[in-house]
């Protein structure tokens, strides 16, 4: 059944507006092109767009004759304002951006142990407020949170966590309260596969596993493409795996026996400690003794992973994966290549401490222009 004359204006919109977020500013003449569109067609789209207020003329090409073909058309990038939050247990990063994803202000405050539910989420909310009004935004549209912790599937919220801050969960509700914006919550290891997928260590990949290795050790699993949460949200728990040279086995409440005895920061710094070393200075320089034991370790539980997912593909993120670096993704390549038939590389982060937030703004960029370039964008 062909399209009806506005739903087809409605997809050669959502085209041609993808096209100029993903291509940057274009000529009409550019614009057919990409699009297989007569000329006709693509003028009456440009004059659609520019009447919606989402694409304005930001100069002309280098073409030696001047006419309407060769101005060039982009995203009215202050269209809508987006703000990602990277949420840890004693800190929050805040960036603001444009609806481009062009970082406008960012900033980022320490929450003490000491700090109470409400004083954490009030230290929260002010950072984000102030960095907001240095980024010279008037309202925000979209405003996205990466947090550890597991996020319920039909509700799409934060679920209480044992040994997670109670002010995580807290936060994102005074967020939705006193925001007149669209507030999401995404896991912070999600997130950080997410920007990993689109900009960093696994844009050529469509199969990978992210090991998120820091204070908390879990994993995202992305397969064709495509970020798999699980039937409850838990795909990728991987602290509560059982594996050989624990203390025990972990349980419902808590990983303690699990893959997260053996790699979590806490771990990883007293295996340092054996070695005679500080954390810091046993990655920052490669120790190779020190590497060589860790990736023994982090070998065992990618190894379970591979053997049932057989992504092709490991990135090690989080404080231990950036900081170890090529150095550490090396061995813990070589030491799984002894532990499984599946031939699976890996690989360190390419954003670091920056993938969570890359992440969280990554969402909130395609959410505000799912919102905004959709049908209605246009009055359709």
């Amino acid at each position: 059944m062909a399209a009806s004359p506005s739903t087809a204006r409605a997809i050669n919109d959502r085209f041609a507006l993808r096209l100029l977020q993903d291509e940057g500013p274009l000529t009409a003449t550019q614009l057919k092109t990409l699009t297989g569109l007569s000329r006709p067609t693509v003028a009456d789209l440009v004059e659609r767009l520019q009447g919606s207020g989402l694409v304005h003329v930001v100069g002309e090409s280098g073409a030696e004759r001047r006419g309407p073909n060769a101005k060039l058309y982009g995203l009215v990038a202050d269209r809508a304002h987006l703000a990602a939050l990277d949420v840890r247990t004693s800190s929050v990063s805040v960036t603001v951006a444009d609806l481009l994803g062009t970082t406008l202000a960012e900033a980022s405050v320490p929450v003490g142990d000491d700090s109470g539910t409400g004083s954490a989420v009030e230290k929260a909310v002010t950072l984000l407020e102030r960095t907001v009004k240095e980024a010279g935004a008037d309202r925000l549209h979209t405003v996205a949170v990466g947090a550890p912790g597991l996020i319920d599937p039909a509700t799409g919220e934060l679920r209480d966590s044992s040994g997670l801050p109670a002010w995580h969960r807290r936060l994102v509700g005074v967020l939705q309260e006193r925001l007149p914006a669209h507030v999401l919550v995404e896991n912070e290891t999600n997130l950080a596969a997410l920007a990993e997928l689109r900009e960093g260590a696994a844009h050529d990949r469509e199969d990978f596993v992210l090991l998120w290795l820091g204070q908390g050790v879990g994993a995202a699993v992305v397969l064709g493409g495509r970020l798999r949460r699980g039937a409850s949200g838990g795909a990728g728990e991987i602290g509560f795996l059982p594996v050989p040279g624990t203390s025990g086995l972990p349980s419902a409440t808590g990983c303690d026996g699990g893959f997260h005895e053996l790699a979590c920061a806490a771990a990883v710094e007293t295996l340092a400690a054996a070695h005679g070393l500080a954390l810091s200075e046993a990655l920052a320089a490669g120790d190779g003794p020190f590497l060589d034991a860790l990736a023994r370790r982090l070998a065992v539980g990618a190894a379970a992973v591979v053997s049932v997912l057989d992504p092709g593909c490991v990135v090690l993120a989080g404080e231990t994966g950036h900081q170890g670096g090529p150095a550490l993704a090396a061995r813990v390549e070589s030491e799984l290549a002894s532990l499984s038939p599946l031939r699976t590389e890996v690989r360190p982060t390419a954003l670091g401490d920056a993938a969570v937030r890359r992440g969280a703004l990554l969402l909130a960029r395609d959410t505000a222009q799912d919102a905004l370039f959709g049908p209605s964008a246009t009055g359709l």
